[in-house]
C-alpha cells in the first residue's frame, strides 16, 4: 500500500470526485476532521408559553443559545413559523411539545407539517396526548420524521398544535428545551 500526500485534490470542473468504489470502505485517521457525515444539526426552541391552537406556531421561536448547546454547520432560517432548509438532503425533523392541561379531559396534538410547493401543508406526523384523569398535569411528547428536501424554495416545514380546551398551556422557555424542534441533515436526497 503506497500514501499520497496532496494539500488539494479538486476534480474536474464537472464532475464529481469519488473516494472508493462499491464494498470498499472509507475511512479517516483518528482526530482528523471528518466532513463526510452529519453535516448540518440546528435546535429551535418556543421562548414564550401560550394557551390554546396555534397553525403554526409563528411566534416567539429561537435558535438555542443555552450554555454547552451547539449547532452544526448552516441552520434552519424561520419566518413566521416556517422553516426553510440550507440545502438540498434528506432531513430528520423531531418537534417536541410540553404542555398542562386545565381539564380532565382534554388533548392537545403537536404536528409536523410539511409543503413541497411552498403553499399546501400536509400532515407529515403527530404526537398526541389524550388525558382524562386530573386535570394541572404537565405532560411531554415527540414525534419525527424524515424529509426529503430536492428543493430548497419549495420544501418547507411548519409546527402547529391543536388543543380541545382553549386555555391548555404549551410551555415556551427562553433558556431551555421545553417545546422544541431539532433538524439534522442526514445525507444527500
Amino acid at each position: 500500500m503506497s500514501t499520497l500526500e496532496v494539500n488539494t485534490i479538486t476534480p474536474q470542473s464537472g464532475t464529481t470526485l469519488t473516494l472508493g468504489g462499491s464494498g470498499d470502505t472509507v475511512s479517516v485517521a483518528s482526530g482528523v476532521t471528518n466532513n463526510l457525515g452529519i453535516t448540518m444539526a440546528d435546535q429551535w426552541r418556543l421562548t414564550v408559553s401560550f394557551t390554546g391552537g396555534a397553525t403554526p406556531i409563528a411566534s416567539n421561536l429561537a435558535r438555542i443559545n443555552t450554555n454547552a448547546q451547539g449547532t452544526l454547520g448552516t441552520g434552519m432560517t424561520e419566518s413566521s413559523g416556517i422553516f426553510t432548509f440550507p440545502s438540498t438532503g434528506i432531513y430528520y425533523v423531531t418537534f417536541t411539545v410540553l404542555f398542562n392541561n386545565v381539564a380532565a379531559d382534554t388533548s392537545i396534538e403537536g404536528h409536523i407539517m410539511g409543503t413541497i410547493d411552498n403553499s399546501s401543508y400536509t400532515y407529515l406526523a403527530t404526537v398526541r396526548e389524550s388525558l382524562d384523569g386530573t386535570s394541572g398535569e404537565n405532560h411531554q411528547g415527540t414525534t419525527s420524521t424524515l424529509v426529503d428536501v430536492t428543493d430548497t424554495s419549495n420544501v418547507k416545514v411548519r409546527f402547529d398544535i391543536t388543543s380541545n380546551v382553549a386555555n391548555n398551556r404549551i410551555y415556551g422557555d427562553l433558556g431551555a428545551n421545553n417545546t422544541h424542534m431539532t433538524f439534522i441533515r442526514l445525507g444527500d436526497t
